[in-house]
């Protein structure tokens, strides 16, 4: 009899670690008390790396060396935008390299990392983080539920 191994739509509880190719964790819940459960296509975890789940037999730990265009993507120039103080909140305070949470009006949210700060505007990044990166994504599947 064979495994059965992860599928989308699968809730699944998973141990993972997010870096830049060779450097340190961004994230990770490996040292976690617990795994983490999430469902495939819930949006917990970002598309492009949940089909990488795909397939995985529980218990197996892999280590996924991801270009930019399998993680992240290429950084857009049109998603650095300067932005006017008077539309941030008022009592928002900034620092540059931030990383800043902004509502929308559709009421989700887009972190966005300040460039720079001027006399009445802000530059802003709402790129990922972690764009243009090449990502190691370490992952295993504890069980599936």
């Amino acid at each position: 009899m064979t495994a059965r191994t992860v599928s989308p739509g699968d809730t699944v509880q998973l141990r993972y670690a997010l870096r830049p190719r060779g450097g340190d964790d961004l994230i990770s819940n490996f040292d976690d008390a617990e795994p983490e459960t999430i469902t495939l296509g819930d949006g917990t975890l970002a598309p492009m790396l949940e089909q990488w789940l795909v397939d995985i037999v529980p218990g197996e730990r892999h280590v996924f060396l991801l270009d930019p265009w399998q993680a992240f993507g290429d950084s857009q120039p049109e998603l650095v935008q300067t932005l006017p103080k008077t539309d941030l909140p008022a009592d928002m305070e900034f620092a540059v390299d931030q990383l800043v949470e902004f509502a929308m009006p559709n009421g989700q949210t887009l972190a966005g990392h300040i460039l720079e700060i001027g006399d009445d505007t802000v530059k802003v990044d709402f790129n990922h983080p972690l764009a243009d990166l090449c990502i190691e994504f370490e992952v295993e599947i504890v069980r599936i539920l």
